[in-house]
């Protein structure tokens, strides 16, 4: 590999390392359109609960009573470290990412979670085109997205059963 395909590989993996980092203070601002753009138009966000299949359901979701219920009374979401691995114009991240909450003026966990981000270099930057959170509650099926650091695949293939 030369020395510009070895810079051109740590300036991918630095932009997307700090888009992951950014996620967090994005949302617990409250930033709803800075979120969405983390992604591709198209692309999915996909939690436990809740599917979101582009930009605009994202938008909605960081707008939405329940988040901004979570924001006004305090929260942290933590990603990271993240995993990358670059190939091409495709990239594959995986991180533990976790959600404290304030109550009664404490700040608990509510939730701990295995983290899959396909990625795309797009012409604005590394999108995310799926991203795929489990919470981490001992199902074999969420501790598998950490097994996938690493491995390169079809955009949006990631099955958290398998």
């Amino acid at each position: 590999m030369s020395i510009e395909e070895r810079l051109q590989r740590l300036e991918d993996v630095q932009e997307i390392t700090l888009l992951i980092a950014s996620y967090g203070p994005l949302v617990d601002a409250g930033e709803a359109e800075r979120v969405a753009g983390m992604w591709t138009e198209d692309g999915v966000y996909d939690v436990d609960e809740i599917y979101m299949g582009d930009q605009a359901a994202i938008e909605a979701m960081v707008r939405g009573d329940r988040h901004q219920g979570l924001i006004q009374n305090g929260c942290c979401h933590f990603l990271g470290p993240a995993h990358v691995t670059v190939d091409g114009d495709r990239a594959v991240a995986v991180c533990p990412s976790v959600l404290l909450v304030r109550h009664e003026g404490r700040n608990f966990p509510a939730r701990i979670g295995a983290n899959h981000f396909d990625l795309v270099r797009t012409p604005q930057g590394w999108r995310i085109a799926h991203r795929t959170i489990r919470q981490l509650d001992g199902d074999p099926a969420s501790r598998a997205l950490f097994a996938r650091a690493g491995q390169v695949g079809q955009v949006g293939q990631v099955d958290p059963t398998a």
